[in-house]
């Protein structure tokens, strides 16, 4: 699995913004509580974010810790900051600490980062999820043509991946 950036709010600021009503009022229907649930079935913490943070830095921050061997926990540990730490990943200090944690050293990531290294790099990928037809996250893209969209159940995937697997028969 490959992690790729992908932005659901292209328009966010820089600072974030406050959740849209409608996504607050979508809460409130129990999706929440299921989170929770699952994140606690796995011996993890699950904490609801309030705003939508602008996620450019730690995209780019991604492309490098993918070139020093590193994508993936640098991916796990973003996400744990966001989803069990309740932390704003638009700023440096939570970006730093994570690189850190990493294996990473944190003053080059955020030199080269903010050099604009890897901006023009992620700015296509996330054209090309546009162009293939992505629209929300997660979405799953096997073999580059086939697309599974949302936290599916095991077997949407186990489905899928016997109907990739009989094709080619």
């Amino acid at each position: 699995m490959e992690w790729r950036p992908f932005y659901l709010r292209p328009d966010t600021p820089p600072e974030g913004m406050d959740l849209p009503d409608y996504i607050q009022k979508a809460r409130a229907n129990g999706s929440e509580e299921r989170l929770q649930q699952i994140a606690r079935s796995n011996g993890m913490e699950f904490v609801s974010t309030r705003r939508i943070y602008n996620t450019r830095l730690a995209h780019e921050a991604t492309e490098y810790a993918r070139e020093h061997g590193k994508a993936e926990e640098f991916h796990r540990i973003v996400f744990r900051k966001v989803y069990a730490e309740g932390q704003d990943i638009s700023q440096w200090d939570v970006l730093r600490s994570a690189a850190e944690e990493a294996g990473l050293d944190a003053d080059e990531i955020q030199k080269v980062v903010d050099g604009g290294k890897y901006t023009a790099d992620v700015a296509a990928q996330v054209q090309q999820a546009y162009q293939i037809g992505v629209s929300g996250v997660p979405t799953y893209v096997i073999n580059n043509r086939y697309a599974i969209v949302g936290a599916q159940p095991y077997e949407v995937f186990k489905n899928a991946l016997t109907r990739i697997l009989n094709e080619k028969t």
